[in-house]
């Protein structure tokens, strides 16, 4: 045979493995507003960057008349390309193909992507839209998930990875997902849960909807399972590529700079806070004051929105924000929003991306409800997530800071390389007016006008205790500043902590409060 025929055979190959399920399968995707998985790679990625491997691959399978049946690619399309100019390592589930489903091979062929993203240092990103585990392959598919998850784990911290949940992820796939860094899901696309509503059905006697169950909305709301929640698929592509303008390529390199710009007029950092301390106002303001351009990519913006976390850049490099919101619970600490913030600081910390913390909280949330669901547990994330982070971490004090939330909100004695506070702040155990309650309670009690008397102590609390200047003589903060001069002393600091290198003593590692 000749190379004319060959070729012609190749090219015959190629045609057929490149039309996934067929035509009446695509047809079905395109139906319920579904990409096609190579479409979904080739929107995502640079222009011509795409680069498919394992396109012949055969599956596994051979009982249940498997080995009659033909699935290109067993399923899944694997390959590199670039986003942003950078190289990355992506797999896409096919659904159109057997409906996704992981066989042996189909999890061998993104095994082998996930260890091609780690060789070569670069991020891993994997489009989930799969029934599941294919049954007629047996304990074998099972085999296949654990070998995906032992990568997500290993490349954990070393390598940025992320999901994108583009139909349904069911049973054990949830897993992977949960074990990345980021997760985006698609309204009315993306559906993730443990056991589908028939099965909930049989057991539990109760009817559910699969939107119900594991809808995007459910996991950027509730479940926090999501990170990013999109209108379209389009509008998730995008969002990804925003994200990866932020972040680096691995843990020992450090995101791209851009040039400084800085941050637009219409915010007024002096004009933010309301002049009451009790009025609430929305952190995100504060952000874009201080950000370049006033740009801010939130991450999980509907869920525990009490606390605010997210990418900017200051002088043109990436930084975390981490801040409480009065909009939200007046900004307390509770189990969601320390988990939220917690995995967010780890995140940074891993791959190099200083932290900023903006403080207005009165505390950890109080309640039967918080104690039960495991608050202490909960809160102590963020405790051990900010004293093990070894990047630059500058916080800003602007309102209250009482009790337990002081220290949990990267305070001095979690080792903030600065703490700047402004005149408004008010550091203490706890609020002035129960304070004063307790501190002066018989002088209340026994006074003419208890009501005057309360005030009265109130003030003097404020004046002994709520105020930075206290916590400024002990060297708990290191500068009172006004709000105005925010920018400028973030600036400074985050330059001079380039160089910042923290000895941490040897141990195989620690035990955080999972």
């Amino acid at each position: 045979m000749g190379i004319k025929q060959k070729t012609s055979e190749l090219q015959h190959r190629m045609r057929e493995a490149l039309m996934g399920g067929g035509d009446k399968a695509i047809e079905k995707q395109k139906a319920i507003g579904k990409l096609t998985a190579r479409e979904r790679i080739i929107a995502l990625l640079d222009p011509k960057s795409f680069h498919e491997y394992d396109l012949f691959a055969k599956h596994a399978g051979k009982d249940f008349d498997m080995d009659k049946k033909y699935l290109p690619g067993d399923g899944v399309i694997t390959g590199t390309g670039s986003i942003n100019g950078h190289p990355v390592c992506i797999y896409a589930q096919d659904f159109t193909v057997a409906g996704g489903s992981l066989g042996w091979m189909h999890a061998k062929k993104i095994a082998k992507i996930m260890d091609h993203a780690m060789n070569l240092k670069v991020p891993i990103i994997g489009i989930n839209d799969s029934g599941g585990a294919r049954i007629q392959e047996g304990v074998n598919s099972l085999a296949g998930y654990g070998e995906i998850f032992y990568r997500n784990t290993q490349a954990s911290g070393v390598i940025p990875q992320i999901s994108v949940i583009l139909g349904p992820c069911a049973g054990g796939a949830v897993y992977s997902p949960a074990l990345t860094d980021f997760v985006f899901v698609v309204e009315n696309i993306s559906k993730m849960f443990i056991t589908g509503p028939e099965v909930i059905k049989t057991v539990l006697g109760e009817e559910i909807s699969m939107e119900e169950l594991g809808g995007a909305r459910v996991h950027a709301e509730i479940t926090g399972n999501a990170h990013f929640f999109a209108k379209s698929e389009e509008e998730c592509f995008n969002q990804i590529k925003e994200l990866f303008s932020y972040v680096p390529w691995n843990n020992m390199k450090k995101a791209d700079r851009f040039s400084m710009k800085p941050p637009k007029k219409t915010y007024k950092i002096n004009a933010i806070l309301p002049s009451d301390p009790k009025t609430p106002y929305d952190v995100r303001d504060v952000i874009r004051a201080l950000s370049d351009d006033s740009d801010f990519f939130e991450v999980q913006e509907l869920f525990a929105a009490n606390i605010v976390i997210g990418f900017g850049r200051i002088n043109g490099d990436t930084v975390g924000y981490v801040a409480n919101q009065p909009e939200a619970l007046a900004g307390v600490l509770d189990v969601d929003s320390s988990d939220k913030a917690a995995r967010f600081i780890r995140y940074c910390d891993a791959f190099n991306i200083p932290l900023v913390t903006l403080v207005d909280l009165p505390g950890y949330l109080p309640g039967i409800d918080q104690e039960y669901a495991g608050v202490i547990r909960h809160g102590a994330k963020v405790l051990y997530a900010y004293s093990e982070a070894t990047v630059p971490k500058i916080t800003v004090i602007m309102r209250k800071a009482y009790g337990g939330g002081y220290i949990a909100m990267c305070s001095n004695h979690l080792r903030a390389d600065f703490v700047f506070a402004w005149p408004t702040a008010e550091i203490a155990v706890m609020g002035p007016e129960g304070a004063a309650n307790i501190i002066f309670r018989k002088e209340i009690q026994t006074a003419e006008n208890p009501e005057e008397m309360r005030k009265k102590m109130v003030e003097e609390y404020k004046e002994k205790f709520a105020n930075p200047y206290v916590a400024a003589a002990y060297g708990y903060v290191d500068a009172v500043i006004e709000p105005k001069e925010t920018r400028k002393m973030l600036i400074h600091s985050l330059e001079i902590s380039k160089s910042k290198k923290v000895e941490i003593p040897y141990k195989k590692h620690g035990i955080p409060p999972f």
